[in-house]
């Protein structure tokens, strides 16, 4: 058996991906003509197919794609060839997690407003102008401060995709006494996709962890925003296609939700021109979310694992269904 590697890896890595082949051959191209030419008679492709080598491919049973997402993956011939594909997906679930409760934080305790204010050096709780603490009376009277740093207790999580990501975001949430609901088309602990609009009336927090498929681009527009409630707070963490960008900018300007918080865009990065920019209750990030040093060690696990499952006819982990994207 041969595993071909394109683009190639580094040394100490190649070594490793060797040891777990074993007996398989492992060649890591060096460029695109040798992964053309060795394709032929490969069994095993770890890195980037294309339609030119998928072409040549004689004899090829598994493609190991490097990442999670797929959206710049496949392609109809792809979709359409025997090959099992498999992802890197659960890679990325607690570090992104993390990151959006720390948008959830953020929104709940104005905390981004009082970063801004810090680079001021300006004195100005959220919820009145005129607010100073009374150590003496004590909080016995609710203010409007009280009102605009929200208590997460009691708060609703609606997620849209109910994968691993969007299950470690949900755990997150209970564990700050939310409670959490779900969208998802094959998850059968979450509602069904039908039900999405109920998941929209009813979040504090709307999270969208949905994949990049052909059933979700631009899945959220002026009209979903304008199902939720008008104090509730979006979040995308998924994939930028998901979200139509100036509907969302609408939705802001018109006051149909409260803020936002985005990693991904439809366009990244994000132009310098664009709106979004000029909001002060967005909050951006530029596709950060899924970075930890956790992350590459997790990767190679999963592709030394996988490679001993090929060699010894075991079943591969993270099997993609082609024509869904995931």
């Amino acid at each position: 058996m041969r595993m071909l590697i394109h683009p190639p890896v580094e040394e100490a890595r190649l070594e490793k991906i060797r040891r777990a082949a074993g007996s398989m051959e492992v060649v890591n191209c060096a460029g695109p003509e040798e992964a053309l030419a060795g394709i032929r008679d490969a069994d095993a492709l770890f890195g980037k197919m294309t339609a030119a080598l998928l072409e040549r491919a004689g004899k090829l049973r598994w493609i190991q794609s490097p990442t999670a997402s797929l959206e710049h993956y496949m392609f109809p011939a792809l979709v359409e060839h025997p090959v099992v594909l498999t992802n890197m997906r659960g890679l990325f679930s607690d570090v992104i997690a993390d990151q959006v409760m720390g948008y959830v934080l953020c929104f709940a305790r104005n905390l981004h407003v009082y970063i801004r204010q810090q680079a001021e050096r300006r004195w100005a709780p959220c919820g009145t102008e005129a607010f100073h603490v009374n150590l003496t009376a004590g909080p016995g009277v609710v203010t409007g401060v009280d009102r605009v740093h929200r208590h997460l207790a009691g708060a609703v999580m609606g997620i849209v995709g109910y994968g691993a990501i969007g299950q470690e975001t949900g755990r997150r949430a209970e564990a700050f006494g939310m409670r959490v609901i779900a969208v998802d088309p094959v998850n059968p602990a979450a509602w069904p996709l039908e039900r999405l609009d109920d998941l929209l009336a009813e979040s504090d927090y709307v999270v969208v962890a949905a994949p990049h498929t052909p059933r979700t681009v631009r899945m959220f527009g002026i009209g979903q925003f304008r199902k939720m409630k008008r104090e509730a707070v979006f979040i995308n963490i998924g994939r930028g296609a998901v979200v139509d960008l100036n509907g969302l900018v609408e939705a802001l300007r018109e006051g149909a939700v409260a803020g936002c918080a985005l990693d991904v865009y439809e366009t990244e990065p994000l132009p310098a021109e664009h709106p979004l920019w000029g909001f002060g209750n967005a909050i951006l990030t530029p596709h950060v979310a899924g970075y930890a040093v956790v992350v590459p060690e997790r990767h190679l696990e999963v592709l030394l694992d996988n490679t001993a499952r090929f060699v010894a006819g075991r079943e591969l982990r993270n099997v993609v269904n082609k024509a869904e994207w995931f």
